[in-house]
């Protein structure tokens, strides 16, 4: 990597982390600056992030990336029940487990590519969330899912290891005699995760995930995979192994999902098979696809984009709607909001549908491609009415 390259990336990861911190101050004027939003905001974008190290660097689309998602909740909401409240055990547990996941899926779905490869890996999702839902019940509690309780009385130790669903343990936080008043929280080394620390805890998180994801790109590893996207056979003919890299990319996409859904637990101390469902791995996809496959900052763009107006049509309901047509006479106001009713509410997926496939048609690359076209265009007309300077000869 050359000197221009580093300077631009350092740059580019100095910039991005100091968005993402001032992210309460940036969004308040669009009214996005309360803590639930923002942790979303920051989970997802590194949900989005590893998804893209795996489809935007390879090609191959994944539709089971949910499935690392629930287990990096379920994982982290055990160790809150068996070990400790704090967060950092729940978060390097979660990784680990999701990545050993992710390999043992990852070495079943990558002897096939292109559409085959998509259908086994929401082959895999789907057989993990009814699992969850039915066989694994004494694991993930079922329709309930597994919630955190308060300490188990030491007398009734025998009666916790015969139904663990039941009762809470945490050695580590008896261990260190760590009182508990009400429902615990999750902290990290007695700060509670919840309102802005929560997402601090998230957003510092995300950077390092992001900055992760600019050494992947631009290291010999990154190079490969982008090779592989661009001509795997020609890669094949050339006697070069490409199973390897992808099952690292692989891996590595299904460890950022398991470090999200740790993080969706760490926030809300509840971990439920819905989030294994195939919808959230199609979310993912929307975002990455938005945003702009293959790009830094486009995944967590789109990311960002979706939860926010999932936050802002989502909470639109036929009352507004009436309030917002109230100028119009009565049949045209209740027409209005018969069908402006079908794009918000729980109808809002509608809304995002549509403005995907304007997306899709018309800018191909995502909101990065159409970010690129406008800078072209300002500095092609920049470059345009700079006058050209023409060398002089000297008098004579």
């Amino acid at each position: 990597m050359n000197q221009g390259s580093l300077f631009k990336d350092l740059m580019l990861f100095l910039v991005f982390a100091g968005v993402v911190l001032a992210a309460p101050v940036l969004l308040a004027p669009l009214g996005a600056n309360y803590p639930d939003l923002l942790q979303k905001f920051a989970i997802f974008g590194i949900f989005a992030i590893g998804f893209n190290i795996l489809f935007g660097l390879t090609g191959y689309l994944s539709f089971g990336h949910a499935a690392f998602l629930g287990v990096g909740s379920y994982a982290s909401v055990w160790v809150f029940k068996l070990l400790s409240m704090n967060v950092i055990p729940a978060v390097i547990f979660s990784v680990i487990v999701s990545g050993l996941f992710a390999f043992l899926i990852g070495f079943v779905s990558l002897r096939r590519s292109g559409i085959y490869f998509s259908i086994l890996t929401l082959a895999f999702a789907q057989m993990s969330y009814n699992l969850a839902y039915s066989v694994l019940t004494p694991i993930t509690n079922g329709e309930t899912g597994l919630q955190i309780r308060q300490l188990a009385p030491s007398d009734r130790a025998a009666d916790y290891v015969l139904n663990l669903r039941d009762e809470d343990l945490r050695i580590l936080d008896q261990a260190f005699g760590v009182v508990e008043h009400g429902i615990p929280i999750t902290n990290l080394f007695g700060i509670k995760m919840s309102g802005y620390p929560g997402f601090y805890f998230c957003a510092v998180l995300l950077i390092l995930a992001f900055g992760l994801s600019i050494l992947i790109a631009r290291s010999n590893f990154g190079m490969m995979l982008k090779a592989i996207k661009s001509n795997q056979n020609r890669l094949s003919y050339t006697g070069i192994n490409t199973r390897p890299y992808l099952i690292a990319a692989f891996v590595i996409s299904g460890m950022f999902a398991g470090l999200s859904g740790s993080l969706l637990a760490v926030t809300d101390p509840l971990a439920g098979a819905e989030r294994m469902q195939w919808t959230a791995s199609g979310e993912v996809v929307l975002m990455t696809i938005l945003g702009g496959a293959g790009t830094l900052v486009g995944p967590v763009l789109g990311a960002t984009l979706i939860k926010f107006f999932e936050n802002i049509f989502s909470a639109i309901n036929d009352n507004v709607l009436q309030g917002v047509y109230s100028f119009l006479p009565d049949g045209l106001r209740e027409a209005a909001v018969a069908v402006s009713g079908l794009f918000v509410g729980s109808g809002w997926h509608l809304t995002l549908g549509l403005l995907f496939m304007i997306i899709v048609i018309f800018l191909p690359g995502g909101l990065m491609q159409g970010f690129e076209l406008i800078t072209g265009r300002f500095k092609r007309k920049a470059k345009a009415e700079t006058p050209s300077q023409q060398s002089k000869q000297p008098a004579e």
